[in-house]
């Protein structure tokens, strides 16, 4: 398994997107963060099944959730550099590749 990493501002839109669906129902943001999990277990063992989005990083969506997570390898690791809501203007992210 490829080591993987969450860069804060990914970290920070998790949290985020946790906090908002936890406050619409109990447990919601806990079944998002265990669908995040499971997504980022998914990359680290298999990181180039997601298609290249913009120059090289990827992008693996959520299945349940309306969020993506976008990511690039660098040798051997897995970068996180996003958490990225489907509705957002794609642009907002892209400074971070």
């Amino acid at each position: 398994m490829n080591p993987v990493i969450i860069r804060p501002a990914a970290a920070a839109e998790i949290d985020e997107a946790y906090l908002w669906y936890e406050s619409q129902r109990t447990g919601l943001g806990e079944e998002f963060l265990a669908e995040v999990n499971g997504m980022l277990e998914r990359i680290g063992e298999m990181p180039e099944l997601y298609a290249v989005l913009r120059r090289d990083t990827r992008r693996a969506m959520l299945g349940r959730f309306p969020y993506s997570l976008l990511y690039r390898l660098v040798g051997d690791e897995v970068i996180v550099v996003a958490c990225f809501h489907g509705k957002r203007d794609p642009r907002r992210w892209h400074d971070r590749t």
